[in-house]
């Protein structure tokens, strides 16, 4: 018996410190600059200041192909149900129009689907059709800088910066080969850096009662890692406190991206759902 797992990685590495540091350093520093801005009045559609944590329930369709050492696997897309995602977000506006934007979430799930396509397991192809029993992890920081325009209850925003993804991919395929039960093992995984795109709308009903809407695309062309991140949702914002709120939107992330290397690999992920958070401004 061998083993195969299949695997691909698209985060910072550990990604959790990395958002809970992200998150707790623009929370310092938008402390620091409200007391430096008392002066300002921004759009009261923005805060100085927040942070947000909550999660994003979402109904995942996911097809992955990639090259291992026992030659090609390909998945079918597949509807796994609906899972709940870890989200946090954190903002800091700079004076009345500039700021900086932190958002991080991780897709870490079993994935079962039925293999297709020219599947071989241990250098020899299989009769019929293989399964996998594997465990896909996502996650995706982004980093940008935003430009807002317009001081009244309505503002439009521009962001700019980056985004560090890893992606990973690793499980069991079994199927028939040579009239005999056979099983392998194998992983695949990468991640990289991408530039990022923003824009997003925002109108306050009151200081404490708001609307939004944000589209952000992530695009990766050259080296061994290409495709593209794109995503969007649309939500309202209700402070019954003067520094705690709830946060409630629908949103979708597509996430395409392809290896192109000595072992090639494909991941499709569309991800759609409602998210909740509880959100500190300061």
């Amino acid at each position: 018996m061998y083993a195969m797992s299949v695997s691909t990685r698209l985060s910072p590495p550990r990604p959790h410190h990395l958002a809970l540091r992200g998150a707790m350093m623009l929370g310092v520093l938008g402390i620091a600059t409200a007391a430096a801005t008392a002066r300002a009045e921004p759009s009261p559609a923005l805060d100085r200041a927040s942070i947000s944590v909550g999660a994003f329930s979402a109904d995942p369709r996911i097809n992955i192909g990639a090259d291992t050492q026992f030659g090609r696997i390909d998945a079918p897309e597949s509807n796994p149900s609906h899972t709940t995602i870890p989200r946090i977000k954190a903002e800091l506006l700079i004076g009345d129009h500039h700021g900086l934007a932190f958002d991080y979430y991780r897709y870490d799930k079993s994935y079962t689907p039925t293999l297709s396509g020219q599947t071989t397991i241990n250098g020899q192809p299989v009769t019929g059709t293989a399964s996998a029993d594997a465990d896909l992890k996502l996650d995706l920081a982004k980093m940008s800088y935003r430009w807002w325009l317009g001081s009244g209850n309505d503002t439009f925003g521009i962001g700019l910066g980056a985004a560090y993804y890893n992606a990973n991919l690793s499980g069991t395929a079994t199927g028939v080969v040579n009239n005999q039960k056979a099983t392998a093992r194998d992983s695949i995984g990468e991640h990289a850096f991408a530039p990022l795109l923003e824009v997003g709308w925002r109108h306050a009903f009151t200081p404490d009662l708001r609307m939004y809407a944000e589209a952000s695309g992530i695009k990766k062309n050259g080296g061994r890692i290409n495709g593209h991140i794109y995503g969007g949702n649309i939500g309202v914002e209700w402070f019954p406190f003067k520094n705690i709120g709830f946060v409630a939107d629908y949103g979708i992330s597509k996430i395409k991206l392809h290896r192109d290397s000595e072992r090639d690999a494909d991941l499709n992920i569309r991800l759609t759902g409602p998210s909740a958070y509880v959100k500190v401004r300061f």
